[in-house]
C-alpha cells in the first residue's frame, strides 16, 4: 500500500516503523523542519511506563493499553537496536509526614481501579531505600511492581532512523493543512494515498475537538544521584515524579495548565516541583539544571485517547498525559483495523 501519515511525533514515527518494515510505501509529513527538532510531545515527555500510577487520571481501557504496550516497548527495542533504556524495575510512590491524608486517598483510589494482583505495595522505609538509597525526605512508600520507563529522546531518533531505514520519505517543513479518506494536502498540493493516517496532535483541528494541556518539565545532571525507578511524590497540591535517564540524568516533572501557552516555563512551576524533587531526593541540591520544557498534549474532551477508522483513514489522537505508556497498543489496534 502506498501511506501518507500526518504528523511526526511518537505516534507517526511508530506508524511509519511499523508500515515501512512491512514492505508499504510511507510518506511522513511534519512541520518541524528536522528529525532531531523537538517541536512534538514525545520528545518533552519523561517516558514513564506507569499503568497502575495513571490510573489515577485514566480509566481500565488506558490500563490496558498501557499493560500491552509493557510488552510491546522491548520488542520495539530490541528491533531498533542500539540502547532506548527500557527499563522495568517497578516505580515508587512516597509521601511525607502530614500528607498522611492526601496521600491513603490516592493509594485507596488507585487500589480500588487496579486490576487483582496490580495494587500499591506498602513498603517500610528500609524496603524502599534498599531499592533507592538516595531517597530520604518522606515516611511512607508503596511499590507499583513491574513498571518503569524508556528513554524518550533516544526513542524519537531511534523509531525515525529505522523507518528511514526500511524506505520510509519524511516530507520536512511541510504541515498538513487538511486531509481526508485517501488524500492529504500540504504545501498547496494533494497527495494521494491508498491510507492515511492522522497523527498531528493538536495540529488536528479543526476536524477533532481536541486541546492542548500545557506541561513542563526539568532535566538534571545529577552526578553521583544513581535512582533506577520512577519515583512519586503523593503531594496534596504537586503531582511530581522524578524518572532516571542515562548520563547521569533525572527528568522531573510535570504541571498540567489547562492552557496553550508554548513560552518557558514559569517561576511557580520551577520552585513548586524542584523544591518537591530536592525534598524527595536531597542529593539533588547540588544537580545542575540542563534544560527546560514546555509542550502541550493533546487531549481530547473527555482527556481519553481515540482511534477513529473509516475506508482509507485513521485518526489517532487525545494521548493526552499517557503518550509512551500507550501509543505502540494503539498503534498496534489501529493497524489492525486497517485489515
Amino acid at each position: 500500500m502506498k501511506v501518507g501519515i500526518a504528523g511526526a511525533g511518537l505516534v507517526g514515527r511508530l506508524l511509519a516503523f511499523y508500515l515501512s518494515r512491512a514492505g508499504h510505501a510511507v510518506d511522513v509529513f511534519d512541520p518541524a523542519d528536522s528529525a532531531e527538532a523537538r517541536g512534538a510531545a514525545g520528545w518533552t515527555a519523561a517516558g514513564m511506563l506507569c499503568p497502575v500510577a495513571e490510573l489515577q487520571c485514566a480509566n481500565e481501557h488506558v490500563f490496558a493499553l498501557g499493560l500491552r504496550s509493557l510488552d510491546l516497548w522491548p520488542v520495539i527495542a530490541g528491533q531498533l537496536g542500539g540502547d532506548i533504556e527500557v527499563r522495568r524495575e517497578g516505580s515508587l510512590l512516597f509521601a511525607h509526614r502530614g500528607d498522611e491524608g492526601a496521600a491513603s486517598r490516592t493509594i485507596d483510589f488507585l487500589t480500588s481501579k487496579a486490576p487483582p494482583g496490580f495494587e500499591p505495595r506498602p513498603l517500610t522505609m528500609d524496603e524502599a531505600r534498599a531499592l533507592e538509597p538516595t531517597v530520604r525526605g518522606p515516611t511512607h512508600a508503596w511499590l507499583l511492581p513491574g513498571e518503569g520507563s524508556l528513554h524518550t529522546v533516544r526513542a524519537m531518533l531511534a523509531l525515525a532512523a529505522a523507518a528511514t531505514s526500511a524506505g520510509a520519505r519524511w516530507h520536512w517543513g511541510h504541515a498538513v493543512e487538511r486531509l481526508e479518506a485517501g488524500a492529504l494536502w500540504a504545501g498547496g498540493q494533494c497527495h494521494r494515498y491508498d491510507w492515511v493516517f492522522d497523527a498531528r496532535g493538536v495540529g488536528a483541528r479543526p476536524e477533532l475537538s481536541v486541546r492542548g494541556v500545557r506541561g513542563e518539565v526539568f532535566t538534571l545532571h545529577a552526578p553521583g544521584v544513581a535512582l533506577r525507578r520512577p519515583l512519586r511524590l503523593l503531594h496534596p497540591r504537586h503531582a511530581v515524579y522524578l524518572v532516571p535517564r542515562a548520563g547521569e540524568q533525572i527528568v522531573v516533572g510535570a504541571s498540567s495548565i489547562e492552557s496553550e501557552d508554548r513560552s518557558a516555563v514559569s517561576l511557580r512551576t520551577t520552585v513548586e516541583l524542584l523544591a518537591a524533587a530536592h525534598s524527595l531526593v536531597p542529593e539533588l541540591g547540588e544537580a545542575r539544571i540542563v534544560l527546560t520544557e514546555a509542550n502541550l498534549r493533546p487531549a481530547m474532551p473527555d482527556n481519553l485517547p481515540c482511534v477513529a477508522t473509516q475506508a482509507g483513514l485513521t485518526r489517532i489522537n487525545g494521548l493526552y498525559r499517557h503518550g509512551w505508556l500507550i501509543a505502540p497498543a494503539m498503534v498496534e489496534q489501529a493497524l489492525e483495523a486497517m485489515a
